[in-house]
């Protein structure tokens, strides 16, 4: 896994773990895993051939900066998508995911960090035409997201609640 900027290694089998701020790519049996609670976890596929990407989003503007492009909406959504073809996967045929975004301080009255974000990658997925076939966003519960290329399932875990499939 890396920041983005370079050209990600695919995971091909085995689980990989997408940290904070990092970008992650797979395919066949691959799968990739994050915990998110305000960030939000987007996964971009093309289902056909089976390889997509998981990326660990902190931020919704990276207001210009270019070192951490995994970390931001605006940049992490166009790095995801230049990795996913590099490693074979067609721009026109990519679908979207999305889950965390959480309000970890239910106190906030104002628009929270995790809202924020969510909204942020809705638009750049929009301005993209990506469409987002599920959305698992909101709460006050952070979750653990993995992704299964194979079959573009991604799955949800909280504490203490049965696990979601997307």
């Amino acid at each position: 896994m890396i920041d983005g900027g370079e050209r990600l290694q695919l995971v091909t089998t085995g689980e990989a773990v997408v940290k904070i701020g990092e970008l992650g790519l797979a395919g066949g049996a691959g799968v990739l895993r994050t915990l998110l609670g305000s960030c939000i976890g987007l996964c971009v596929y093309d289902r056909q051939r089976r390889i997509g990407g998981l990326a660990h989003i902190v931020l919704p503007d990276s207001h210009g900066r270019q070192d951490s492009l995994g970390k931001y909406a605006d940049t992490a959504v166009p790095e995801l998508i230049r990795q996913i073809t590099l490693a074979g996967g067609r721009a026109g045929s990519l679908n979207a995911k999305i889950a965390g975004g959480a309000d970890m301080f239910a106190a906030a009255k104002t628009m929270t960090v995790g809202s924020q974000n969510r909204t942020a990658v809705l638009a750049c997925l929009k301005l993209r035409d990506i469409p987002v076939l599920k959305d698992h966003c909101g709460g006050e519960q952070g979750r653990r997201m993995y992704f299964f290329p194979e079959t573009g399932r991604v799955r949800i875990e909280i504490v203490g609640q049965e696990p979601v499939d997307l």
